[in-house]
């Protein structure tokens, strides 16, 4: 089973659920006929099995359904306070899909219009939506400016999906929109601003390009993270946290016993902590899901040590112009980068570009370009969506070691 993971997003920029992208294997093109609902079921236990708390932490799950899915009695496997239910904009509206969505109801799940498109006054399930979802792409703002006091003043909730730009994402919430879902939060929002070049910025970076060289020194490495008490703190911390010990000893102990691509990791995911303080914290785990997810991907693709390293660092830098808020080209320049890593960032080229284009069209649930680029990979697709499981439980481990 395929399944990816979208955040939606309160005012405040923290993270209210994902919406779940699935589908069940590389040859399905969506679900219809007599197995939809069979099919529907598998997702929901298939969800049920993984531990929905794995890929969704403890948010909310937004998970679609049609006229045919709502029936599935595999539904109710997943609890109403971890569920929202969100109908598809085509549904077909008979008496037995509102005796079910009364049922759901009653047992205590919230409903969610997707890309809601019809009247508010009339539309016959707008009694028992919670959320109202408006595509922006497909429903620009200024075409509903009207509406959106009559939801609102009868209390519903509503989600603008397809935000990509801050400006758009500060003015659906200037109309009332509560919830937002779209790329924006990861790209710049003043395009071409300076980095704060602070020391502790300076300093990763002059650790990373020590860690680059041909022959990095164990020596020089130590003397640089030491001249920092917090930084030689927590990479000591996180050590200790991976070894399983209380404590270790030093930080030239720390390097030996974890290695110079484990260490270069490490920094390079505390210096995306450190610059991404004033972002939203999905930003970071973002990072973090493509930098594992990328070299897994160089995994399978049987690339040799350093290209797997250069393709977990590609993925861990992948977001950092909307950290930085600045374009790629210039967040990368202070960084001395093996070219492969810039070129599959800045130009879509090189040994690295599929990994990354890989990456973005499972992110975004592009199943029928994913499989494309599986297929060009000549990699199991099974495998590739176990990798993207994968790199979600690491990125969990990894944030309980930076607490």
């Amino acid at each position: 089973m395929f399944i990816a993971r979208q955040p939606i997003f309160d005012k405040n920029l923290s993270v209210f659920g994902y919406e779940l992208l699935f589908r069940m294997n590389e040859k399905s093109r969506g679900f219809d006929g007599i197995n939809a609902q069979s099919a529907t079921a598998a997702v929901i236990i298939g969800l049920y099995e993984l531990g929905l708390e794995n890929i969704v932490e403890d948010k909310m799950a937004f998970i679609n359904f049609d006229e045919v899915f709502i029936h599935s009695d595999a539904l109710e496997l997943i609890k109403p306070n971890r569920m929202i239910v969100e109908m598809l904009e085509n549904i077909a509206i008979d008496s037995q899909l509102l005796q079910r969505l009364d049922h759901i109801k009653e047992k205590g799940y919230q409903i969610a219009l997707d890309d809601f498109n019809e009247k508010f006054d009339d539309y016959p399930l707008m009694p028992y939506a919670n959320i109202i979802k408006y595509d922006l792409m497909l429903t620009p703002l200024e075409s509903i400016a009207e509406e959106i006091p009559k939801v609102v003043k009868q209390g519903k909730i509503l989600l603008a999906e397809k935000v990509e730009t801050q400006e758009v994402y500060q003015q659906a919430s200037a109309m009332g929109f509560q919830l937002f879902q779209g790329y924006f939060f990861s790209k710049p929002s003043i395009a071409g601003r300076s980095c704060n070049k602070s020391p502790t910025k300076i300093q990763y970076f002059q650790l990373i390009s020590e860690l680059k060289k041909e022959d990095p020194s164990f020596v020089r490495l130590a003397e640089m993270i030491e001249l920092d008490a917090v930084l030689s703190y927590r990479i000591l911390r996180m050590a200790s946290v991976r070894s399983h010990k209380k404590t270790v000893k030093s930080i030239q102990s720390v390097l030996a016993f974890m290695g110079l691509n484990q260490i270069e990791r490490w920094l390079s995911t505390l210096m995306l902590q450190d610059l991404s303080q004033d972002k939203p914290l999905e930003l970071m785990k973002l990072s973090m899901i493509r930098s594992y997810f990328a070299e897994l991907i160089a995994k399978e693709l049987e690339m040799n040590e350093s290209d797997c390293q250069n393709a977990s660092l590609m993925g861990l830098f992948s977001a950092l112009d909307g950290i930085l808020d600045q374009p790629i080209e210039e967040a990368l320049a202070d960084i001395i980068i093996p070219t492969a890593i810039s070129d599959a960032l800045v130009f879509h080229k090189g040994p690295l570009a599929l990994i990354y284009e890989l990456i973005l069209a499972y992110e975004k649930g592009d199943w029928d370009f994913t499989n494309k680029i599986i297929t060009e990979m000549g990699v199991e697709c099974e495998k590739i969506a176990k990798d993207y499981q994968k790199s979600i439980l690491w990125m969990h481990e990894m944030m309980k070691a930076m607490v």
